[in-house]
């Protein structure tokens, strides 16, 4: 498929990641393809069993939900225009999670909704999409594809967020790609500030910054892949100024079949999740953490060992997760996973234990 606007989408590049060379982040179906305008689609379609047992509440549930990655339908058009290529792409991310609280209706939410501009300077992209800190931190993660660990309800996951990798919000944006030099991509953007500080007289005069700067090379036979991202953004009101912040990054080497990835964060003034339209406490008090993973990949066969935490004051929380899956590749466009899941949480304040969750995880993926 020759869309340049798919290629560089957030659900390509986390396929591509997660699956491997060997299967289909690059086989959406062309629809149209005639006189320099395209038009395709892709789908990513998923489902697990989930048995958790929670020591802490003393539960033990079973469940039938999405994996970490939600259900996508994701459109993708591309229009060559002189010396410019003109690309958008929409994307519909539904869960299959409310399945018995709302039978007959389902949450969907529109994570991608962007104009491209392709030329000899780079991109430029206008719309929402992920954001740039912490991006490749996720979409780099071996078990973006898996379950992970336990979120704010029974039977959701949230892979390794809070648990080694804050998440990289869809916002609104104007972000610029650099070409690819020799290796080397930059990006830079204005995003849609987020209100920290609601309350008489709340203002953001300036954009949230964010920038990511990745390098990739062949080092006789050893893949390597190394990122940097930050953000930057300041909210106040009559009484109350905070400034956040967060710096991201991480180190990717693959040879053969053999791949290691590390990666870490650190952030203040946000709690290390993700950034909302919520108060955060005056004490812009600091949030750190990290995620080491190792995989083998044999034929159709991954096998993936992760390990995270992640630190912080502001949220109160320190939380450790380990993860061990194994991925099949039935072929291009179908693959299995089963996966197991030690999560544990305590209350960084008390040292109380909140959540001591293992999970296994059974499931089947499908793309296009």
């Amino acid at each position: 498929m020759n869309n340049n606007n798919f290629r560089k989408s957030g659900l390509a590049l986390a396929m591509a990641a997660a699956m491997g060379a060997s299967t289909g982040a690059n086989a959406a179906i062309e629809v149209y393809n005639e006189d320099g305008t395209s038009f395709s689609v892709d789908g990513y379609f998923n489902a697990f069993y989930v048995n958790r047992d929670d020591k802490v509440s003393d539960t033990r549930n079973s469940d039938v939900k999405m994996g970490f990655l939600p259900n996508t339908i994701g459109f993708n058009f591309s229009k060559e225009m002189g010396n410019l290529t003109l690309g958008g792409r929409s994307s519909f991310w539904s869960t299959i999670n409310d399945s018995l609280q709302s039978p007959t209706d389902t949450a969907i939410d529109v994570r991608q909704l962007y104009a491209t501009v392709d030329g000899s300077f780079g991109q430029v992209l206008i719309g929402k999409d992920f954001g740039l800190y912490a991006r490749s931190n996720i979409f780099l993660d071996e078990i973006l594809m898996g379950f992970g660990s336990p979120g704010a309800a029974t039977g959701v996951s949230f892979g390794n967020i809070r648990a080694g990798y804050p998440y990289p919000n869809p916002s609104a944006q104007i972000t610029y790609r650099s070409p690819d030099i020799g290796g080397l991509k930059v990006a830079a953007g204005i995003f849609e500030p987020a209100n920290t500080t609601p309350g008489a007289q709340s203002e953001q005069s300036a954009p949230r910054f964010e920038a990511e700067v990745t390098y990739s090379a062949d080092l006789n036979g050893v893949n390597l892949t190394g990122w940097v991202n930050g953000r930057s953004q300041s909210s106040e009101n009559a009484t109350t100024s905070v400034d956040s912040t967060g710096l991201g990054y991480g180190l990717k080497a693959s040879v053969a079949g053999l791949s290691v990835t590390a990666s870490g964060f650190t952030s203040e003034g946000d709690v290390p999740v993700l950034i909302t339209d919520t108060a955060t406490p005056i004490a812009e008090e600091d949030a750190d953490g990290y995620l080491v993973q190792g995989s083998y990949t044999l034929g159709a066969n991954r096998f993936v060992l992760s390990y995270g935490e992640t630190d912080s004051d502001q949220g109160d929380f320190e939380t450790e997760n380990t993860s061990v899956a194994f991925f099949h590749d039935i072929n291009s466009n179908l693959k299995v996973v089963a996966e197991y899941n030690m999560f544990e949480q305590v209350a960084k304040s008390t040292g109380a234990e909140q959540v001591d969750a293992d999970t296994i995880a059974l499931g089947a993926i499908v793309t296009f």
